[in-house]
């Protein structure tokens, strides 16, 4: 009865709210996002009853206008004016992962968020942050660059929510001052559950923090008893970020399901600023892999599985020069990589067939131009976190040999991509063009043309919400590929919220659409994102003109989910309108799925490599 009067009171306090007119916000106040909530919030919390559900249901949310004034005076670089001066002391404080921000340390959860955080969280260790974390320490040289940079390889880290390095100057000493770091982590235990029964069921644990150590530890099963080909599935896979001082990054996984055994190892280091000298990477493993293709035959076209195994290993090296006399964030960077595959389950190849289950080693080198910076902005990909947009351009050419079991031959490959904001901030574009083939005796292999680019709009207010449009454009030709090896346009790769096996091809061309509008609620610490999209795509079989395919089409509208501290997927639900997909049930759809939030793509040259299809 309590539990029925108290929802009655809620919506009745909801209603009244709503009746409201909206003023405006006192300027000094950061924690309301609406008038409207801040009087529902004054009207609930007159009752002990109002207070637990308000504090239940909804999270006062930072105001986004103030957010990103902060952020904005963050462009000009707050280090500037200490460069040269001694670290003194290096202070490290760690916030709760649920109520403050670094924009706003005052903030507070409520009882339960405080309980769950000091209880069931890890805070990464103070001597992991010192020891791995860290590009400075105490006693160097202030350098504003590296300060920023380390600002934003902090926020880059899967176990931090958002960062924020600040200089606090000493009173007694001008030429000393300490480095105060805020640091808030993500909630780090994810669960995957799902469940049809005993004979159908997954149950999945990650701990991306494993005891504050800033390991990543996932495990996961799975067990079908119906399924034709694989009952029992095993995945584990573990993690260490950064070994010690060294920025080297170490995975092991072990991986038993039923499209994918993988057991491998690896080390890799990545040019994570522009003063990073060297780079590199080594793997070694197994990997057999499920295919699920189709092939005309007989004027039919046919559904294939098989298996596809092999032993591999991929090392590679680069190495950064610095350009004298000009801007730092302007690098030539030099690389050459190995790698070999060798097949212990593949279908029939031949010297004119299945040239990419061919047993090969594969010999690369690259020189290329980097010019590397980055602006934050929020609102994005991310749902109010500070987000490092990459902006500058990179120019690269590859080239190499591959021993094949069949013969030698040669590869040549470019890439050129820009990224920038456009004028009086109209918004953000990025284009990447990339070009490669492989040569043996004067004849075309494998060859891909490809261009991609990207837009979205600057961040624009719609009442108390707002909101950002995003347009994408890909085009990709393939040249000599043979009829196993093609690109598939569903999905993220085109037509979104559909996946059929009829949209395949060697060549294709898309254009997508979406409109975002992010709101300025925030229920159970959830932040709501509205979108709408359309899609549009081409594409053919190499015997076919792409200008004369079928235009596919899908459209759709739906909302996500998703709480920053957390590290658990966005919760997307979405209703799509496909008018003509080949080989799907129904023109519409209704999904509700996870995905990982997306980043930029930036513009560090690593391994060299293939220009792929897809």
């Amino acid at each position: 009865m309590k539990f029925i009067v108290a929802i009655l009171f809620f919506i009745t306090q909801v209603s009244l709210a709503q009746k409201s007119r909206a003023d405006s916000l006192d300027s000094g106040k950061s924690v309301e996002d609406s008038v409207m909530y801040a009087r529902l919030k004054q009207r609930m919390t007159k009752s002990r009853v109002g207070r637990e559900i308000y504090g239940a249901v909804f999270r006062d949310v930072y105001n986004t206008n103030a957010q990103k004034k902060e952020i904005n005076k963050l462009e000009i670089n707050p280090f500037e004016k200490y460069d040269g001066k001694v670290i003194g002391k290096i202070l490290i404080k760690k916030l709760e992962i649920f109520g403050p921000s670094v924009n706003d340390t005052t903030r507070k959860g409520n009882k339960i968020e405080h309980f769950a955080s000091k209880t069931f969280h890890y805070n990464t260790r103070e001597r992991v942050i010192r020891q791995s974390f860290l590009l400075f320490k105490e006693g160097d040289l202030l350098n504003p660059k590296t300060l920023k940079d380390n600002e934003r390889l902090l926020r880059a880290n899967a176990i931090i929510h958002d960062a924020r390095i600040l200089v606090v100057e000493r009173k007694d000493v001008k030429w000393m001052v300490d480095i105060l770091i805020l640091i808030q982590d993500v909630w780090s235990i994810n669960f995957d559950v799902s469940a049809n029964g005993l004979n159908n069921f997954v149950f999945g644990v990650e701990d991306r923090n494993f005891q504050g150590r800033g390991h990543s530890f996932l495990n996961k099963i799975t067990w079908r008893a119906d399924d034709p080909y694989q009952r029992l599935g095993l995945r584990s896979i573990y993690t260490i970020p950064y070994i010690g001082k060294t920025f080297i990054t170490g995975q092991v996984r072990a991986i038993y399901e039923r499209d994918l055994t993988q057991f491998a190892a690896r080390i890799n280091r990545s040019f994570l600023t522009t003063e990073t000298r060297n780079a590199g990477s080594f793997e070694l493993g197994y990997v057999k892999v499920r295919e699920y293709k189709r092939l005309i035959i007989n004027n039919i076209d046919s559904s294939l599985v098989y298996q596809v195994g092999s032993f591999y290993s991929d090392v590679w090296y680069g190495r950064s020069f610095k350009i004298v006399g000009l801007n730092p964030n302007k690098r030539i960077i030099i690389a050459a990589r190995r790698s070999s595959f060798d097949y212990t389950k593949r279908p029939e190849v031949r010297a004119d067939t299945n040239k990419i289950y061919w047993n090969r080693t594969t010999w690369l080198g690259s020189i290329g131009y980097s010019n590397r910076n980055y602006q934050r902005d929020i609102l994005i990909y991310g749902f109010g976190r500070t987000e490092d947009v990459p902006i500058g351009n990179l120019f690269s050419l590859t080239f190499g040999t591959e021993n094949t079991e069949f013969g030698n031959r040669n590869y040549a490959g470019v890439q050129f991509a820009r990224g920038m904001y456009l004028h009086k901030n109209q918004g953000y574009f990025y284009a990447l063009a990339n070009a490669g083939t492989y040569l043996k005796q004067k004849e075309i292999q494998q060859g891909t043309i490809g261009i991609q680019s990207f837009y979205f709009s600057k961040l624009m207010k719609f009442g108390k919400a707002n909101g950002r449009q995003f347009i994408n454009l890909g085009f990709t030709y393939g040249l000599n590929r043979d009829a196993l090896d093609y690109l598939n346009i569903s999905g993220n790769d085109g037509i979104l919220g559909v996946n059929s096996e009829s949209l395949r091809g060697d060549k294709r061309l898309t254009l997508g659409f979406e409109s975002v509008l992010f709101s300025y609620k925030s229920i159970f610490g959830f932040r709501v994102a509205h979108f709408a999209f359309a899609n549009f795509g081409l594409v053919s079989l190499k015997d076919k003109s792409l200008i004369s395919s079928r235009l596919y089409q899908g459209y759709g509208i739906g909302f996500r989910l998703r709480n920053e501290n957390l590290t658990i997927n966005t919760f997307q639900i979405r209703l799509g309108y496909y008018p003509n997909i080949p080989d799907i049930t129904s023109a519409f759809r209704f999904a509700f799925d996870g995905s990982q939030p997306l980043r930029l793509r930036d513009f560090d040259i690593s391994a060299p490599s293939i220009v792929p299809l897809r």
